[in-house]
């Protein structure tokens, strides 16, 4: 079920404006939660910008959401199993970051899954997240090289590398190489 580009840009669009509307979120009340313009948003809602990893991070937090539970189907199988012709895949449209959601969706877990292909020389941050201070994630390579920079620390992770870390501070991904990554974000949304 993957989408190209355009396909996908629309129905992420359409995903913003209706995760907005069911809580209640007026455009400029979601700009100011948010901290990402009113046209910006807007822009994303009509399927004419795609948001960057970070950007979609702050729409989330200002939501109240994960971003897996961003790209979770509202009514989900409820499956144990996630097919992977079916997981949801999503590019970041800077750094060509491709985020793929393996966990089933619906389920009542407080685990999601992630797996990422990282590009050579990509750098993704995340600003400081007040909202997901009590959300914790490891980052697992399978391959290449990463390197985790969080306050005061940075990690360099090789395959088999598993980094524990908080979310709610300001971190960034780092692929100082010129061969892509791949490794997966195991996110846990509560303590």
């Amino acid at each position: 079920m993957e989408q190209n580009d355009e396909q996908f840009e629309g129905a992420l669009g359409e995903r913003l404006k209706a995760l907005r509307q069911r809580e209640g979120f007026t455009l400029d009340q979601l700009a100011s939660a948010s901290r990402v313009s009113r046209a910006m948003i807007s822009r994303i809602e009509r399927g004419e910008a795609s948001p960057t990893a970070a950007l979609l991070a702050r729409l989330c937090e200002a939501l109240g959401l994960s971003l897996s539970e961003f790209f979770a189907p509202d009514q989900p199988d409820r499956s144990p199993v996630a097919r992977r012709g079916q997981q949801r895949i999503w590019r970041d449209p800077v750094t060509g970051y491709l985020r793929r959601s393996v966990s089933p969706p619906g389920v009542s877990s407080r685990v999601d899954i992630v797996e990422v292909d990282f590009p050579p020389g990509a750098r993704v941050s995340f600003p400081p997240r007040e909202e997901s201070r009590f959300m914790t994630q490891h980052i697992w390579v399978f391959a290449g090289v990463l390197e985790m920079i969080l306050p005061g620390e940075t990690y360099r992770l090789e395959a088999g590398d598993c980094l524990f870390m908080d979310i709610g501070d300001a971190f960034q991904f780092h692929n100082p190489t010129d061969q892509p990554v791949r490794y997966a974000v195991i996110l846990d949304r509560g303590r």
